[in-house]
C-alpha cells in the first residue's frame, strides 16, 4: 500500500491506497488517526488527483469527489458507506435515515458502528449523519472538525443543515 500526506484546512491528512483506488484517510486527530503501517511505502504520485480534489473540497469548489475508492467493510458496512454517499452538500440526516434508506430501519445502532468505522471520510461524508435530536454525535476527526467540516459546507453550499 501506498501512502502520503496532505495539508488541509484540518490538519494533515494520511492517504493510502494503491495505484487504482484511495482505500483510507486517517485524520490526525481523533479516534481515526491513523498512522501509515511499517510495510506501506511512501508515494505521492497515487493520490495527485485526491490532494487536488480535496483541496478544491476546502476550498469550497468541489462538492462532489471523482475518485475511485476502495470500500473495505462487511456488506452491511459498505452498504452504509454507499448510502453516505448519497447525502448531498451541505445537507446532513441521521443514523435512523439511512437505517431506512438501507432497509434496516431498527440497525441505527450499527449504522452508527459502520459509519464510524469509514475508512475514507470526508470523500464518503460520514460528518454529514448527526443524532435524530440534531446534535453532533461522534466523529473520528473529534466533534470540532465535524463542526469544521458541516460549517464549510453550510458556507459554501445552497443546501440546508438540520
Amino acid at each position: 500500500m501506498y501512502y502520503c500526506y496532505h495539508d488541509t484546512p484540518i490538519g494533515e491528512l494520511l492517504l493510502a491506497g494503491d495505484e487504482d483506488a484511495l482505500a483510507l484517510i486517517g485524520f490526525p486527530k481523533g479516534s481515526m488517526r491513523r498512522d501509515p503501517e511499517p510495510d506501506w511505502i511512501y508515494n505521492e504520485k497515487p493520490f495527485t488527483d485526491a490532494a487536488r480534489q480535496l483541496d478544491e473540497y476546502f476550498a469550497g469548489e468541489r462538492r462532489d469527489f471523482d475518485l475511485p475508492l476502495r470500500l473495505s467493510g462487511t456488506e452491511f458496512q459498505v452498504s452504509v458507506l454507499s448510502e453516505l454517499q448519497k447525502i448531498p452538500y451541505g445537507e446532513t440526516t441521521s443514523y435512523s435515515d439511512i437505517a431506512t434508506r438501507i432497509g434496516r430501519p431498527k440497525a441505527v445502532r450499527a449504522v452508527g458502528a459502520a459509519n464510524g468505522r469509514n475508512p475514507i471520510p470526508i470523500i464518503v461524508p460520514c460528518h454529514r449523519v448527526i443524532g435524530q435530536s440534531g446534535d453532533l454525535t461522534g466523529f473520528g476527526g473529534g466533534l470540532d472538525t465535524k463542526e469544521a467540516l458541516l460549517r464549510l459546507e453550510a458556507e459554501h453550499g445552497q443546501g440546508r443543515l438540520l
